[in-house]
């Protein structure tokens, strides 16, 4: 049973940063298709999934974003809002406790929290709050004039490898005001983490296998 570090009286720093990727390193399985699923239905989403396999066979970003439009475009954005918000409040009881654990562990530190996720902001901001994360950085959907979702990404790319180290960075330097670098910790499971933990002063990779609550 993972337990979690004995409370005490850190002196916080809020200089250092941990950054979490989202799927199957807080959580034990995906969520992105079980909320597609829910917002769009198993038949809809198993459509739009088959549609997409051999024309992106090798570009699983496009094939990603291709799938996001067929299934949102048009839709009220009020009512996704909602679809992601009730859709949090289930996230809890699909978490990591070793993970949450370390999380804790951060936060007893004083240092500021970031999911860094490929999954939709929909849902990751309004379980990022019950958390206590300082920011959620994660995919965000267009929306029209008239409160539709336009089918397309937020600056039209998949928050996965690259992006990811690039989307902390610049969070990092809007939120430094010009400081010194935070210390840096990252947690992630896939090559999709890499050059997240790549910028990493301490980088965890997430395995099957429970990481300790607290380092060592």
């Amino acid at each position: 049973m993972t337990t979690e570090p004995s409370p005490s009286t850190p002196t916080p720093t809020t200089a250092a940063v941990a950054a979490f990727d989202f799927d199957k390193t807080m959580t034990r399985r995906d969520t992105l298709l079980p909320f597609l699923a829910r917002l769009a239905g198993h038949r809809r989403l198993a459509v739009a999934l088959a549609a997409q396999s051999s024309r992106y066979r090798h570009d699983s970003d496009a094939a990603k974003l291709d799938v996001l439009r067929r299934l949102t475009v048009g839709m009220d954005a009020d009512e996704f809002a909602t679809v992601g918000r009730d859709y949090a409040v289930g996230l809890h009881h699909r978490l990591r406790p070793d993970t949450i654990a370390r999380l804790r562990w951060h936060r007893s530190q004083g240092h500021r929290l970031v999911i860094v996720s490929a999954s939709l902001g929909t849902y990751l901001r309004p379980f990022g709050e019950t958390l206590g994360f300082d920011e959620v950085i994660a995919v965000e959907l267009d929306v029209d004039g008239d409160r539709r979702l336009t089918g397309r990404v937020v600056n039209g790319v998949n928050v996965r490898g690259p992006e990811k180290a690039r989307r902390l960075d610049a969070w990092l330097s809007e939120s430094s005001h010009s400081g010194p670098r935070p210390e840096i910790w990252a947690y992630g499971d896939s090559s999709g983490d890499d050059e997240l933990l790549a910028m990493a002063d301490h980088a965890t990779r997430v395995t099957k296998e429970p990481i300790t609550p607290s380092p060592t």
